[in-house]
């Protein structure tokens, strides 16, 4: 008899009337507005206007969701284009599935389409998002939980999961939660990279390198534990050699921009450089005139000043010795 363990939850949807409210889009869908609150800090603090980075949201949220369903799909298309199998259920988002590595990579051309919309420079808005990446990532493995997915090796852990569900083939039983790792890690993530950043003043795209390669470290040991079905190449899982050419990847950009590129840039939204100007000038402006007008005005009361000739003043010690 197991003493500790976490529960699975019975069910990973309810309805209110015949609206399904599912805890995986729900999961997706608060990852999505962390990372869009910790992202405008950041890109405000960095001196970028506020609603930047909802803004390019806009578009790289949803190329971000179809570059993760791609590369689920694809390299998981024996789920849906097998024998018996039904490609609709390609399109069945809300069941689970989205590869974080598809939806990186199309999610940044969608920010890189936004970015150029704006002029602004894409690694710095990058550098802003990545820690609030990482947060949605950890809240978005809790729709697994929801599903039931994406679990390791059978433990007697105390904090192992309790898996209930016998459908797609699970096994009923006690397993590694995979998931929590995982969302642990990402948190840790979060705050390695946000530290560094302020430590270490990352900038030109190296911050978001920097939780690339940090997630890619955890991903592997992870992916390692998992038991879900996946392809093998030369006995190491898929996504375990995604991670480690990944990894290479943000370490070499990460040694090469420090070179070309040190330092932080100064400016990383030009709008947002001339904003201060027009919206504070009432405060600004109003200084800056007021200590333009100080020479103006003190220049007529030189004048009169001028005008009358010390010879009075000196004329008064003169007469001031004879009297004496």
């Amino acid at each position: 008899m197991e003493l500790a363990y976490i529960p699975s939850p019975s069910r990973g949807v309810l309805y209110l009337g015949p609206i399904p409210l599912r805890g995986y889009a729900f999961c997706i869908i608060i990852g999505v507005f962390i990372a869009v609150w910790l992202g405008n800090r950041r890109w405000v603090a960095r001196g970028g206007q506020s609603g930047t980075v909802a803004d390019i949201a806009v578009w790289a949220v949803p190329f971000g969701l179809v570059g993760g369903r791609l590369y689920h799909v694809i390299t998981d298309y024996e789920l849906y284009f097998s024998p018996g199998r039904d490609w609709v259920d390609a399109f069945k988002v809300w069941q689970g599935g989205l590869g974080i590595w598809g939806a990186i990579a199309l999610g940044a051309l969608g920010a890189w389409i936004g970015a150029r919309r704006r002029g602004i420079p894409m690694p710095a808005y990058a550098d802003a998002v990545a820690p609030g990446i990482a947060l949605a990532q950890a809240m978005g493995r809790w729709g697994n939980w929801f599903n039931q997915e994406l679990y390791g090796r059978e433990t007697h852990l105390p904090w192992a999961l309790h898996i209930t569900s016998s459908e797609g083939g699970r096994v009923p039983g006690y397993y590694h939660p995979t998931f929590l790792y995982e969302s642990l890690w990402c948190i840790g993530v979060a705050f390695l990279v946000m530290w560094a950043d302020r430590r270490f003043k990352l900038g030109h795209g190296r911050a978001f390198a920097l939780y690339v390669a940090a997630y890619c470290v955890g991903r592997g040991w992870i992916e390692y534990m998992r038991v879900d079905d996946a392809h093998h190449i030369l006995g190491l899982r898929l996504n375990d050699w995604t991670a480690l050419i990944v990894f290479l990847l943000a370490v070499t950009y990460m040694i090469v921009s420090s070179r070309l590129r040190p330092g932080r840039e100064e400016t990383v939204e030009p709008l947002a450089a001339d904003g201060p100007v027009a919206s504070g000038g009432s405060t600004e402006g109003t200084e800056t005139d007021a200590e333009a007008a100080k020479p103006a005005a003190s220049e007529p009361k030189a004048e009169p000043a001028d005008e009358p000739k010390p010879k009075a003043p000196a004329e008064e010690p003169e007469s001031a010795t004879k009297k004496s």
